[in-house]
């Protein structure tokens, strides 16, 4: 295998002529220029990245960084703006620590943001790889990112049988091997680019690799079968009832999920716990309710959700909790996945529009 300092060097070179382009990301060519990275753009961006693809952050990102330009204007929005805004992308602790970070950040650190792991991992919502990517990308500081796709990488080039999690820290030190103290940021964004681009999970691209001739992976014949992954354990399903209602003006009954807990801090459609088994429930209120035929179904990270969906239109009555939001103000956008599916599955049976 080829000295490291070598094959840093090759990495980079792949990476100066094949990076992706991204909202947050300085180019090779740019960050050679001078230009460094806003370190809110960089922290925006990992947090949005936890879980979630980049094709489906990008557009999130750009409405965020729209909204709220820099961190001190995100610690000055409302939680609910926020959390609206965040809808659809899943995961939605990521949101309430955002706030919470853009918070102690500006009221803290004179909004500041730390240049190194440890300050950073003090902070909400910012993890080992996140106070790791922040550190090399937004600060050109040397720190080893590992994340599935570098996961992926490490398993290959070095040919680590050994199954995740449990191989996960050797996996950490074999890449901690590889990053360079020059240009660790570049750095980086180049192995992770690799792993998302080249060194896919089904089918990969060796031919295209600036590491192939030395994987031993590839020399083995075993590439497309790493990392090899301890079986998951099959997924519950849990369900629960819906309760939609709309008032004889057109407003629909909404309420704010509790902070903790799943989907905290969102708005959503009243309705029962989720359990493994569905037990008797009482409506929020007395009314005639629908029982809709069709479920809606929806997979969380641990669990599968079958939901039951009961609607009334035209109410008169006015529950006692939750508020009605008036049609002109209500976006199915705002809310959390699987509380839109339950307007998308509901909405079209309405009787008649009212505005």
């Amino acid at each position: 295998m080829s000295n490291k300092v070598e094959r840093s060097a090759n990495l980079l070179d792949w990476y100066d002529a094949n990076a992706r382009e991204m909202p947050w990301r300085v180019s090779p060519s740019d960050r050679a220029a001078g230009v460094m990275p806003n370190p809110y753009y960089i922290w925006m961006s990992e947090v949005m990245l936890q879980q979630t693809t980049v094709a489906a952050v990008k557009k999130y990102f750009i409405k965020f960084t729209t909204l709220w330009p820099t961190v001190l204007d995100l610690a000055q929005a409302e939680d609910a703006d926020v959390m609206a805004a965040w809808a659809g992308l899943g995961y939605y602790a990521r949101a309430r620590n955002l706030l919470k970070c853009a918070r102690v950040i500006t009221n803290e650190l004179g909004g500041v943001f730390p240049n190194y792991e440890q300050g950073l991992l003090k902070l909400p919502g910012i993890g080992p790889y996140t106070a790791a990517a922040i550190t090399s990308i937004a600060f050109d500081l040397k720190a080893t990112v590992l994340d599935g796709n570098v996961e992926r990488v490490m398993s290959r080039i070095y040919a680590v049988l050994g199954p995740l999690p449990k191989s996960k820290e050797y996996l950490r030190s074999l890449a901690a091997g590889l990053t360079p103290a020059v240009r660790p940021g570049d750095y980086a964004q180049a192995v992770m680019d690799l792993g998302a681009t080249i060194c896919t999970p089904r089918s990969p691209n060796c031919g295209g690799c600036p590491w192939s001739i030395n994987c031993l992976a590839r020399l083995k014949g075993i590439a497309a079968e790493l990392p090899k992954k301890t079986p998951k354990i099959k997924k519950p399903t849990r369900v629960g009832i819906i309760y939609l209602a709309i008032n004889s003006s057109g407003a629909v009954l909404l309420e704010r999920r509790p902070d903790k807990g799943l989907l905290g801090g969102m708005l959503g459609w009243p309705g029962s716990d989720w359990a493994v088994e569905q037990v008797e429930h009482t409506p929020p209120f007395n009314t005639h309710w629908t029982t809709l035929n069709e479920t809606v179904r929806h997979t969380f990270t641990h669990f599968h959700l079958e939901l039951t969906v009961k609607t009334a239109f035209d109410i008169k009555s006015i529950p006692q909790f939750g508020e009605f939001i008036k049609r002109q103000n209500f976006k199915s956008t705002d809310l959390p996945t699987v509380m839109r599916k339950v307007w998308d599955l509901a909405a079209p049976l309405e009787p008649k529009p009212y505005f």
